[in-house]
């Protein structure tokens, strides 16, 4: 039975058992999908991350990204999660990697420092949707129509993988008084093919927000591929070009995600922290 390496680490954030975690299988190279997809929901963490040799040129290697429900063409903890994990197996600290994800080829920086890496990343291009029904989006997220925000709208965006954002009045309670439905997000989801539900309330003038994530199945602690997308539409809609992120919070896992505008493309960053090295044994 053959041992591949495994790597264990929290994502956007310098404190270990916080953040977002995500498990990474190196040297995926002839795991089937089913085996992959298995693995992913053994885990059950909200996405597991498999290294396997790129086959596009410029790409320094592939990452195959799974949820529990299946493969995803792109994420963003998954992404800077998974460089940082390459640079402390190959003993590099400083280096710029290009992945190869389904979405295309993202280049992602890392820095190295100890337990801990600093890691960025481009995303696509923004790509938005048709403005929703405010009061629709708001009982998804189990709170009245007025709890929506007066000026910006709920919207599809997508940087690599489309999301629906929906901005929440200015209101410190606002977040915590969230109580979703379930069936009304999945709903919402697959009505416009998006993968979570982002609420945020927006600070434009400090360019800070904080944000809450719910897929299908639950809720997500820190969400690159979300946030970043976020961060690209303030800047199209009120010339922010740069935002500060706080999620997790009411998960007891606070992350947080840096994002600025780079010419069409929205650079994505954050800590690393490695908590488990190991093997696992996924063959016969």
């Amino acid at each position: 039975m053959a041992a591949r390496r495994y790597t264990l680490v929290d994502v956007f954030t310098s404190t270990r058992l916080q953040g977002n975690p995500l498990a990474v299988v190196h040297d995926a190279d002839g795991l089937p999908d089913p085996v992959m997809h298995a693995f992913a929901r053994e885990t059950r963490l909200s996405e597991t991350s498999f290294i396997q040799t790129a086959d596009i040129p410029g790409a320094d290697y592939r990452n195959r990204i799974w949820m529990p429900a299946g493969e995803i063409p792109f994420a963003g903890h998954p992404s800077l999660g998974v460089a940082a994990a390459v640079a402390r197996e190959r003993k590099e600290d400083a280096a710029t990697y290009v992945q190869q994800t389904r979405a295309g080829r993202q280049p992602v920086d890392v820095e190295v420092a100890g337990g801990v890496a600093h890691c960025s990343m481009l995303q696509e291009p923004l790509e938005t949707g048709p403005e929703l029904d405010p009061a629709e989006v708001m009982a998804a997220l189990g709170l009245e129509p007025g709890a929506a925000h007066p000026e910006l709208p709920c919207q599809p965006v997508s940087t690599g993988l489309r999301h629906v954002l929906a901005p929440v009045r200015d209101d410190p309670g606002a977040l915590r008084a969230m109580r979703p439905d379930g069936e009304r997000v999945r709903r919402l989801l697959a009505a416009h093919e998006a993968v979570c539900l982002y609420a945020a309330v927006i600070d434009t003038e400090r360019g800070r927000a904080r944000a809450r994530s719910f897929f299908a199945d639950g809720e997500d602690p820190a969400t690159g591929s979300a946030a970043g997308p976020l961060c690209a539409w303030l800047a199209v809609r009120t010339g922010v070009p740069a935002l500060e992120v706080t999620q997790g919070v009411e998960m007891g896992r606070a992350s947080r995600l840096s994002c600025r505008l780079e010419g069409e493309r929205v650079r994505v960053g954050g800590d690393v922290a490695v908590v488990v090295d190991g093997t696992v044994h996924l063959d016969g």
